[in-house]
């Protein structure tokens, strides 16, 4: 009787969890800045290695919860795989549970094989993913003037980039064309920001996005605090004082431009917590991350 009624308990909570939808970006075909190579998914130890058709995973907010708010979620990785659990579906169920829509992005990785133009596929991927959201919206309640992004280290550059680069670099001539590919508001937790500043910036996201080679000029144009202007959306920043990955000099650059343009932005630098800033128990004050997440996007009106 007691392992009946576990049973029935245990469907009952898979039934109401959130339907997924695994959404991919691009008609077959279409997907630019591809050599048309035929290559498989790489997965291994909650780690994307390889993204042969980038995809996006949506998780629902919860009917009697949702907000209309959504939030594409890029997770870190240096820009070599997508740690796509601890800084992607974790995040989307808790983002869930406070009632906001939450797509998980799996971008192209720089490093594939298949890419043109290596830096440009995962904003290609990003733009592309924002579009869609705003094209579904109404199937998905979601307010298309509430569609933010968040991202964790290299993802948070990522984020970043969307944020901040005007160029329209995923149009192919189709219906979405029209639509938004800026994020309305950013979440970026221990961010690479800079590229061309050696003293600070992560050298294997700068490698693996722009080469080993990359001239001053792409240093210059992906390091994102250069690209601030009055039209980059809101912004809340949180990072580690003893990261040793990611200085946190990156999101005082950021936090810089951002007051220098006279833009919303909000940055908290915790004394510990090093470069593993996430859901997972974190110490002292960084424990308080997630609800001051949660409470900006109240205060800046995303949510209520």
């Amino acid at each position: 009787m007691k392992k009946l009624l576990f049973f029935a308990m245990s469907l009952l909570y898979v039934m109401l969890l959130p339907a997924q939808e695994k959404i991919y970006l691009w008609e077959d075909g279409k997907m630019p800045n591809s050599r048309r190579m035929e290559l498989k998914d790489s997965i291994a130890n909650e780690r994307v290695y390889q993204v042969a058709k980038p995809w996006m995973e949506f998780f629902a907010a919860p009917a009697d919860k949702n907000t209309g708010a959504a939030v594409i979620i890029v997770p870190g990785g240096g820009y070599a795989r997508l740690a796509y659990v601890v800084s992607g579906t974790d995040l989307a169920k808790w983002f869930n549970d406070n009632g906001i829509n939450a797509f998980v992005l799996y971008h192209r990785l720089p490093i594939s094989p298949d890419l043109n133009q290596r830096e440009m596929a995962p904003l290609q991927d990003a733009q592309r993913a924002l579009r869609l959201i705003r094209s579904r919206a109404q199937e998905w309640h979601i307010d298309p003037t509430k569609v933010g992004a968040m991202g964790s280290s290299a993802g948070a550059h990522l984020v970043s980039t969307v944020g901040t680069h005007d160029e329209d670099v995923s149009t192919i001539t189709d219906h979405l064309d029209e639509l938004s590919y800026r994020p309305d508001f950013m979440i970026m937790v221990s961010p690479v920001i800079s590229l061309e500043d050696a003293s600070i910036t992560h050298k294997g996201s700068r490698d693996n996005l722009l080469g080993k080679d990359a001239d001053a000029m792409l240093l210059k144009e992906f390091s994102n605090d250069n690209r601030v202007d009055e039209n980059t959306p809101p912004a809340i920043m949180f990072h580690a004082d003893n990261d040793p990955a990611v200085s946190p000099m990156n999101s005082i650059r950021f936090y810089s431009a951002m007051k220098a343009h006279k833009r919303p932005v909000s940055l908290h630098i915790f004394p510990q917590g090093k470069h593993s800033i996430s859901l997972d128990p974190q110490p002292g004050t960084t424990q308080y991350w997630s609800p001051l997440a949660i409470d900006w996007l109240r205060e800046m009106n995303f949510i209520k």
